[in-house]
């Protein structure tokens, strides 16, 4: 009964508008905006599942990686071979591609024959395919003249979905597009072929790469727009690529830089995702499939069902008499005799209606012009819902590379290619406008390939042969920082005779071991207040300290910073030390104490030779200091005489300390077993308590301890570390201040390891293996490249689109490739700078574990710096080699909370109760 009242009611409806009445009979096909965001937002979660290892055994969206991990940068240069195989014939190409070079531009030109492939060999053995797909490749070579002596790298263009765990590897999952030759699932294709050529014989090719179409159609539009990042085909069948962040890939080792995907959409909705928008009409498409319940996605878009579709519609609505007056043909009934091509020519802008007759009339019906008119509609329904649905799972991953990229808004083109996209007429612009519609933040542009996947299978080949040689040139640049154990080990032998050498009064030492004067640690008793001052960089800063002893022990500290400009730092020591009374005697204002004559500590961080720990002559400046008239004279008298030319206020000149001392009584304050200090920040230098017995300048007769202040930056002024030091290195040395001078701290120090990544990016650009080797001026601008860019380089937590970023504040715009190279850089000349740092605390603490003739030493290191402190990487490394080249040595590292100022008030509250004690 409920038949007979749906007849009547659909037959109420015969005299309607033929389109009104096939939109109400397709009315679950036509899916609205909200839908459309829904079945986006559910193939959004598929590829998160594909591309996890918990769950992507389970996925239907297999999110393969491709291990394509670049696009086309136009340094591609070559000939290649290509083979297209996905279809029922395939094609042989021989790819030319031209490297822009003056005024010639890039390009690509292409000879390629198509052969065709027995409907036997389809469903055979797969080994006979593969001997047939070999014999054409050699025939094309003969046909085309090209030598078969000589090497031909090739890329092979395979559309299935394959399991690749490298570029030139691939494990056939499963066939489609009726191809089911036997003995080839699960084996690897490119295995396959190899062996193939290898029975043909005769000719020298080499399989450098392996693609699906979908990732060759993406190369192949990116050789042309640099934006090109995702790939999509639209044709008999149908899939989706785009490039993901590496770290999101958890099928593939690493997270640096991108991989190209092929998602392998078709299989959407296989595990019931889909079920509530499959319609009567797809559910026995599936059912008379070849493989029933799999690919749901594309029976549902592909060109391989759309003309079944609409044929399966258009039946059931002759059979309910809506058509033909319920008079069904033969033809109609028949399986595949509407066909894609024909949904296309019924939608013809102008000649749609015509065509419409004309297929009907094939098919022996009888059509009316409304017959035509709804015929023609239907096709219009089963089109617009593919590119709708198309529309949908692109908008997916269009929204996924604009979040991994932390972008308000992206601006990407998509690379198309496909027999319904290029040959539907309205197709292309439905696609467009819906996906413009569901993701206004993308700014989309669509290029339709126009050599296919075959050049991009080439480009594969290309980009492949250009990173290999890249990785190998880059590979053997850095392998210049690499330093072996054994290496090492040298520089801590030389570090370590050149520790002795110092103490010694014969001769001159590039270690100066200069004494300081400071007989011991703090024990806990200091009190008092103390006025210091820390000099040692583009910053100065003066500090009050309250000490307290006993039961409340404490240090209180009050202290402001000045800068010291360009000009002061290199104009006359008479300015320079005018400006920092300057500085002192707005701070002592500032705290109300000018009438106070407090003891004062004098930081200063600068090689001094002392006779006393008020007296500090200036040996050398460093870290960029240039001031006349200061070396050779005793800073601490230049220092009163400035305060007496100012004559507002006086100061009792306590000591004048090394940072690196400083930062060793700072945190011996709070661990007695401190007895060494490290500053590896803008300069780099180690201080330790020497047995005054080994100090030769002060006497050997001496008993108890004295810290020594090593200077070990210059160690290598002798030569003795020519073997280690890099071409980039010598450069630095070259363009500082003093040539030739703290060859060891221009290794190691903040002052100098951003200048030599510099030199080492500048060589690289210039050698064409970064930047698309464009030098700019900020490249070659000294200096510009600070060492705290390391640190953010380097940042486990920093994605490469901020390293992007910071290069591109610097003036240089790079490529993913170029972002991971330069992070590659930075961490070869930061590893290098640790591992010596390393090396040269290794002999240190093994000298003082033989001063004092232990099999094992427990010793703390108190450090300070900005490179240790905010490195991401740095005070590990260092560590580690202590620990691998001076096993018999427990190290603690510990970090020095308040600086060398604190440290200095500390060793004038040691010296005041020396003084007392006297």
């Amino acid at each position: 009964m409920f038949a007979v009242h749906l007849l009547s009611y659909y037959f109420s409806k015969l005299q309607e508008d033929p389109t009104k009445k096939v939109d109400r009979f397709l009315y679950s096909m036509r899916l609205h905006d909200d839908q459309l965001r829904d079945i986006s937002a559910r193939f959004l979660g598929e590829m998160k599942k594909g591309l996890s290892v918990e769950s992507n055994a389970a996925a239907t969206v297999k999110m393969l990686p491709t291990h394509v991990r670049s696009t086309p940068d136009g340094s591609e240069n070559g000939e290649f071979l290509a083979l297209d195989l996905g279809g029922s014939r395939f094609k042989v190409l021989q790819v030319k591609v031209r490297e822009e070079a003056g005024r010639r531009r890039r390009g690509v030109d292409m000879e390629e024959q198509t052969y065709p492939i027995p409907k036997e060999l389809l469903i055979g053995r797969g080994a006979e395919l593969f001997d047939h797909v070999s014999e054409c490749l050699k025939d094309f070579l003969h046909q085309k003249n090209i030598s078969l002596e000589k090497k031909h790298p090739l890329g092979f263009t395979f559309s299935f979905p394959c399991q690749q765990t490298a570029v030139d590897q691939g494990v056939l999952l499963n066939w489609s597009k009726n191809y089911r030759a036997r003995g080839l699932q699960g084996k690897d294709v490119v295995q396959a072929l190899r062996q193939a050529i290898n029975r043909t014989g005769g000719m020298d090719v080499e399989v450098l790469a392996l693609v699906n179409d979908t990732v060759g159609t993406m190369m192949t539009c990116s050789f042309d727009d640099q934006r090109c990042e995702v790939g999509l085909i639209i044709g008999t069948g149908t899939n989706a690529c785009y490039m993901e962040e590496l770290r999101h890939i958890d099928l593939v080792e690493g997270d640096e830089g991108r991989m190209c995907v092929s998602t392998e959409w078709g299989a959407f909705g296989d595990d019931g995702a889909l079920k509530d928008y499959i319609t009567e009409f797809d559910r026995e498409i599936d059912a008379a499939s070849a493989n029933p319940g799999k690919q749901l996605f594309e029976k549902l878009v592909s060109g391989l069902y759309m003309g079944e579709l609409v044929r399966l519609v258009v039946l059931k609505m002759t059979k309910l008499g809506l058509l033909f007056d319920g008079n069904v043909s033969k033809a109609l009934r028949t399986k595949g005799k509407i066909t894609t091509t024909h949904v296309a020519a019924m939608e013809k802008y102008k000649d749609g209606l015509r065509n419409t007759r004309e297929i009907l009339l094939d098919l022996g019906l009888t059509p009316s012009h409304d017959d035509c008119v709804a015929v023609q509609h239907v096709s219009t329904v089963v089109s617009f819902r593919s590119s709708n649905l198309v529309a949908a799972g692109l908008a997916a991953i269009l929204t996924r590379v604009r979040q991994n990229r932390k972008l308000k808004t992206l601006r990407i083109t998509v690379g198309v290619d496909g027999t319904v996209y290029r040959t539907h007429p309205q197709y292309a612009k439905r696609l467009h406008k819906v996906v413009r519609c569901l993701v206004p933040d993308c700014h989309v542009r669509f290029v339709l390939s126009e050599s296919g996947s075959s050049k991009g299978a080439a480009m594969v080949t290309a980009v492949a042969q250009r990173l290999a040689s890249q990785r190998q040139q880059v590979g053997e640049t850095l392998s210049l920082f690499s330093l072996t154990q054994e290496q090492l080990g040298l520089v801590k032998a030389r570090m370590r005779a050149g520790l002795e050498a110092g103490l010694k009064n014969n001769g001159p030492s590039p270690i100066k071991m200069l004494p300081s004067y400071v007989y011991r640690t703090p024990d806990g008793t200091e009190h008092g207040k103390y006025l210091a001052l820390d000099l040692g960089g583009t910053n100065f800063r003066v500090l009050l300290v309250k000490i307290r002893s006993g039961l409340r022990r404490s240090v209180r500290l009050y202290n402001k910073i000045y800068a010291i400009p360009l000009e002061i730092m290199q104009g006359t020591g008479e300015e320079l030390f005018d400006h920092i009374v300057q500085c002192i005697s707005e701070f002592l204002d500032y705290m109300g104490m000018k009438n106070a004559r407090l003891p004062l500590g004098f930081t200063f961080s600068f090689p001094c030779n002392q006779t006393a720990i008020d007296t500090g002559t200036l040996v050398s400046w460093t870290k960029g200091f240039k001031a006349t008239d200061c070396e050779g004279h005793d800073v601490v008298n230049m220092l009163r005489d400035a305060i007496k030319r100012r004559n507002e206020f006086d100061l009792d000149i306590v000591a004048v300390v090394n940072d690196t001392v400083g930062t060793m009584m700072s945190c011996a304050y709070e661990d007695p077993q401190c007895e060494i200090g490290l500053i590896a920040g803008t300069g780099s230098n180690v201080c330790y308590m020497e047995e005054m017995r080994n100090i030769e300048k002060v006497g050997r007769d001496g008993k108890g301890m004295m810290c020594i202040n090593t200077e070990w930056g210059g160690l290598g002024e002798d030569g003795c570390l020519d073997d280690i030091i890099t071409p980039y290195d010598t450069a630095v040395d070259r363009e500082s201040l003093n040539h030739g001078k703290q060859r060891f701290e221009k290794l190691t120090s903040g002052l100098y390891l951003g200048e030599v990544v510099r030199q080492v990016l500048l060589n690289l650009t210039r050698r064409g293996l970064l930047f698309r080797g464009h030098v700019t001026e900020a490249l070659k601008t000294p200096g510009i490249f600070h060492t705290k860019y390391l640190s953010h380089i380097e940042s486990d937590h920093l994605a490469l689109l901020q390293v992007r970023t910071i290069l591109q504040n610097l003036g240089l715009d790079s490529t993913c490739d170029d972002s991971i190279i330069v992070k590659e850089v930075c961490g070869a000349v930061s590893r290098r700078a640790a591992q010596l740092c390393g090396a040269g605390m290794a002999a240190v603490v093994d000298k003082i574990r033989d001063n004092r003739g232990l099999d094992h030493l427990d010793i703390t290191v108190g450090v300070d710096g900005t490179l240790y402190k905010l490195h991401p990487h740095f005070s590990s490394v260092l560590q580690e080699t202590v620990k691998m080249l001076a096993p018999q040595c427990h190290v603690t590292f510990v970090l020095s909370e308040e600086g060398s100022g604190k440290g200095a008030a500390l060793i004038t509250a040691v010296a005041r109760q020396e003084e007392a004690d006297m």
